[in-house]
């Protein structure tokens, strides 16, 4: 791929912009190898799109334990009983087919930034020249009392990596007498889809509803209120809801005791559901807490925002959930996915002898579903302010919706679409 297609192919990307500069092209990447530890949204689009931006001339190899890609966006439709895992299930064929990323299905146990080579429970030893890490979040189990426990027995579940817990979830609700209690526990921020668990809890309710009317939804936060897009959150709840579902803000849950289906709290009196939805505390994923790349209070990854490159181990770009992120910028699935586009572009770039882009840009949208067919959004765009080094919401842009409304119902569900077909097709 000549220089000038590079750009051309960056360009088109929208969201990347285009190298900047005037650098020449030291070497061709034919030899490059770069691994990928992650298949979800940050990890899949950046094979992608690193296979794409080279011209399909990088070596590009990505390790997932699982199968296929199942997505946590829209994956509350199956808590609710209106989707199946299999709607938001997709191949890794189009990655492997399509575009010759190389897949590995196993789990990397090691990475070794000095050697530049990642270990995988399979026992063998993959070499990189760049080593894109996207492990989503850790659960931090231990910071609630018998949470490990509980999780374990299957009795309190969290479902916050869709998959067969979110299933399990769906059908303890489905066996919850009506009049029972379904309760949700929100750890305090940043953690992982901030509107995710009072989405959770509007379709708990919209089940309820047509299922279960004598039931309750409770919403045990640990922040003061709600933290995304609150007061069209509460107006459903009034309206569609009314008298089932409750908030309970400031509720820092401290303890679960299975046996008798109830959480403690750092401060308020116990709570006692038939079914418990527990959420803890989150951090990086494993493996990057494990190689020394959290230097965030232990717990995110600090990056260049210019390029995604670890502050912590050069040549690894760390994506998606697993970075401390920057002012205003959610952990969100759409995020990552324009995450891993930029790392793409700032890979290909690096590998190839060009200067990265100077002026990046990421979008997000997050929809949100308060009933079975009623949606709102958010939506934002941040530009990469260099005087700061960090990225920045750009003022008046995005936004939340005036209303909920059928018609963002079907945007949502496009945009499931859409989203996973430019990062996995």
């Amino acid at each position: 791929m000549q220089r000038r297609q590079l750009i051309q192919a960056l360009a088109a990307t929208g969201a990347l912009g285009t190298l900047a500069g005037c650098a020449t092209r030291t070497s061709a990447p034919t030899s490059a190898k770069v691994v990928v530890v992650g298949g979800g949204y940050g990890g899949a689009t950046a094979a992608k799109y690193i296979r794409l931006l080279s011209g399909n001339s990088i070596d590009v190899t990505l390790i997932e334990p699982n199968e296929a890609f199942v997505s946590c966006p829209i994956s509350n439709l199956v808590v609710g009983g209106v989707k199946q895992l299999a709607d938001i299930t997709t191949s890794y064929a189009g990655l492997t087919g399509r575009h010759g990323v190389k897949r590995v299905q196993d789990r990397v146990t090691a990475i070794d930034p000095a050697k530049k080579t990642v270990t995988l429970a399979g026992g063998s030893t993959l070499r990189y020249d760049k080593l894109v890490l996207s492990p989503g979040i850790e659960l931090m189990f231990d910071r609630v009392q018998g949470l490990q426990e509980a999780q374990a027995s299957g009795r309190v579940l969290q479902a916050w990596k869709a998959g067969p817990e979110t299933v399990a979830l769906w059908k303890q609700l489905q066996a919850m007498p009506d009049g029972g209690t379904y309760a949700i526990t929100v750890p305090e921020q940043p953690y992982r889809c901030p509107p995710g668990p009072y989405e959770r809890a509007s379709v708990v309710a919209a089940y309820f509803k047509r299922a279960k009317p004598k039931s309750k939804v409770l919403i045990l936060d640990a922040n003061p209120d709600v933290t995304s897009k609150g007061a069209l959150f509460k107006k459903a709840w009034s309206e569609l809801y009314p008298g089932m579902v409750e908030f309970r803000g400031q509720h820092k849950t401290v303890a679960v005791d299975a046996k008798t289906n109830t959480v403690k709290f750092e401060i308020h009196d116990d709570v006692k559901a038939d079914v418990l939805n527990v959420l803890p505390p989150m951090r990086a994923g494993a493996i990057a807490v494990q190689t020394g790349l959290a230097n965030s209070n232990a717990r995110w990854c600090n990056v260049d925002y210019l390029s995604f490159e670890s502050t912590a181990a050069k040549d690894i770009h760390v994506l998606g959930d697993s970075i401390q992120i920057a002012p205003a910028m959610p952990k969100s699935g759409h995020m990552a996915n324009a995450h891993g586009k930029v790392a793409a572009a700032a890979v290909v770039a690096q590998l190839l002898g060009l200067e990265v882009n100077p002026q990046p840009m990421l979008t997000n949208t997050c929809y949100s579903f308060v009933g079975d067919d009623s949606v709102i959004h958010v939506a934002s765009v941040h530009e990469y302010v260099g005087a700061d080094k960090t990225f920045k919401a750009v003022p008046n842009s995005g936004g939340v919706s005036a209303a909920r409304s059928e018609l963002e119902a079907r945007y949502a569900l496009s945009w499931a679409n859409n989203i996973w077909a430019d990062t996995l097709a």
